[in-house]
């Protein structure tokens, strides 16, 4: 089985959010995010995949968040009021108030590094070339310096048979 990975110092972006926990939410804060991907499979035409494309398609993927504040959209606590030229978050005591450009609400229930690792690995999937025999692809979220999530998800056994 073969492996390509992509961990470049543009593959990054710089956005704020808030963990919500079951007492309560943490203040909003930012990071400088990392992304790393890997992908796992037999070659196709001497290759997993063309590093050039996989890294236009992970640098495409980190610059959509790149400058916002993250908002899950499937966090039960988390009321969330979308104007035409704002966002309103409300969060237990708190209130927030966004213009709609600088948020990107995601289809997650937290803004954890798991989560926006798993969010990438989907959004990811959905971008590759479908003629690529991949059996599986990871994505790495680092937060902060040492401090990471990885999400894997196998793509399809088959895939490793050449």
């Amino acid at each position: 089985m073969d492996r390509v990975r992509v961990s470049q110092d543009n593959l990054v972006f710089c956005a704020g959010h808030f963990m919500i926990f079951p007492n309560g939410s943490e203040p909003l804060h930012g990071h400088n995010y990392r992304v790393a991907v890997t992908l796992e499979g037999a070659l196709h035409e001497d290759m997993v995949m063309d590093f050039v494309a996989l890294k236009r398609l992970v640098k495409a993927l980190a610059d959509e968040l790149d400058h916002r504040v993250l908002l899950p959209a499937q966090h039960p606590r988390l009321r969330l009021t979308i104007g035409e030229e704002q966002v309103e978050a409300t969060i237990d005591h708190k209130r927030y108030v966004f213009p709609l450009e600088d948020v990107r609400i995601l289809p997650i229930p937290n803004t954890s590094a798991e989560w926006l690792a798993r969010y990438l690995a989907g959004q990811l999937r959905a971008r590759l070339p479908g003629d690529l025999r991949l059996h599986a692809l990871e994505v790495e979220v680092e937060e902060s310096f040492g401090q990471s999530a990885i999400y894997r998800e196998v793509i399809d056994a088959a895939a490793s048979t050449p």
